[in-house]
């Protein structure tokens, strides 16, 4: 039941573009607004994707475009290493002061999620004078080789690629569903440093709050504070992997702050841009700036329209509430889950903070990413856009805009309803 609105486009794609870069649709973008985008036919679609946690402020928020605009009329690029801007040191002064942390901190920035965790990585690297990093099992982090080392998932990212960067040690991540507790990650720790690699070889931990890709499984309570102090008793640097959990998402404007902890350095892009390609690394002031100058950067890192987005969103943010808001749409979803499930025995478990929510589907007591796979069909059919993640691909994550319109909000869910009535008919 594949929906394809464009079957010459669609060709015109298999015999232009390398077969690597995955389409989740075949639907072809002719427009977008807020929480809605049409198809170059016409055909309407409510977007629970939201370019994967990217326009968490809508398609086209006007602040957004209105600030975009402004910085067209005046230059679009100057490096700036270059001949550096203002905006640039603004952006870097409001994340300094708002990501998780009470200490001095420090921004550099990039252009995707994967260049910030690489220069996360590198700072981590540079600062301690050590090499190792721990990752955790179903974590996403890129695709460069150094972040697709870092990731825990071997389809698609890993498979055919060779061999993968060297001292990166995965541990099994936390998820009560699938049989693993805060307790088991930390027992797999202490035997990797009693089995495999010495602590003082350990730069850095890195790990996403809420994993993305992996299930959107949401670090359970108290963990953070134990990875938090296990840093502080070896030395080793706490990365805060936020790229995908950042700017609302979960309620907050950065995940970290569900936990009552800081990490050491924090990795942000998807959400901050807008829409437009812009990352950030925040840290710790001495870790930020263990590196000699000219080991960090890039030509196109901290553009000025993506630098002038991320001004606008981070209004937006403020200016309509989003986090509350993005709790008020998440507590919404989830009763709706809850009440479909009393007729739906695939689904065994409905997770995640504010509107970072996911459902995942069994069937006879297994994964099923076959079903899971229906209920997007029958979704896409009925004109909504939704996204699966998890290890065996049996979930499905939800990540509307936060500014999405109440009435559409409401058609969205009545869609998702009957998707999933249908899936099991």
């Amino acid at each position: 039941m594949t929906v394809e609105t464009s079957p010459e486009l669609t060709a015109r794609k298999n015999a232009a573009i390398a077969r690597g870069v995955g389409m989740s649709t075949q639907i072809y973008a002719e427009r977008a607004e807020n929480a809605e985008l049409w198809d170059k036919n016409g055909r309407r679609f409510i977007d629970f994707a939201a370019g994967i946690a990217v326009v968490n402020t809508g398609h086209r928020h006007p602040k957004v475009v209105e600030a975009v605009r402004r910085q067209l009329d005046h230059f679009t690029h100057t490096c700036h290493q270059v001949f550096p801007y203002e905006n640039y040191v603004a952006l870097a002064e409001r994340l300094n002061a708002k990501v998780p942390g009470d200490f001095p901190k420090k921004t550099i920035f990039a252009t995707t999620g994967a260049e910030a965790v690489e220069n996360a990585i590198k700072i981590a690297r540079h600062y301690t004078g050590r090499a190792g990093v721990v990752a955790f099992a179903g974590g996403f982090h890129g695709r460069t080789f150094m972040t697709m080392t870092l990731t825990g998932k071997v389809h698609p990212y890993k498979a055919g690629f060779g061999p993968m960067m060297n001292d990166v040690w995965h541990l099994p991540y936390p998820n009560a569903l699938h049989g693993v507790s805060g307790d088991d990650s930390f027992a797999a720790l202490e035997r990797l440093f009693k089995a495999d690699v010495d602590p003082s070889r350990i730069a850095a931990i890195i790990l996403e709050p809420v994993q993305g890709e992996g299930g959107f499984v949401p670090a359970p309570e108290g963990f953070m504070k134990r990875i938090r102090a296990l840093c502080d008793t070896h030395g080793i640097v706490m990365i805060a992997d936020e790229v995908q959990t950042g700017f609302a998402r979960t309620g907050k404007l950065f995940a970290m702050e569900h936990h009552g902890v800081a990490a050491d350095i924090t990795t942000m892009a998807k959400g901050l841009g807008g829409g437009l390609p812009i990352s950030a690394v925040t840290g710790r002031a001495e870790i930020m700036d263990s590196s000699q100058p000219g080991g960090l950067g890039g030509t196109y890192a901290g553009n000025p329209l993506g630098v002038a987005a991320a001004h606008a969103v981070l209004d937006v943010i403020e200016e309509e509430d989003l986090c509350n808001r993005a709790q008020r749409l998440g507590d919404r979803l989830k009763q709706r889950l809850a009440a479909i499930a009393e007729s739906c025995p695939e689904i065994v478990d409905i997770r995640g903070p504010g509107f970072m929510k996911a459902v995942e589907f069994e069937v006879g007591g297994a994964p099923s990413p076959e079903f899971t796979k229906r209920v997007v069909e029958e979704a896409m059919a009925r004109g909504l856009v939704l996204l699966t993640c998890g290890v065996y691909g049996n979930v499905i994550r939800f990540l509307a805009p936060l500014t999405i319109p109440e009435p559409v909000f409401d058609e969205a869910l009545d869609i998702l309803e009957a998707a999933v009535l249908a899936a099991r008919a």
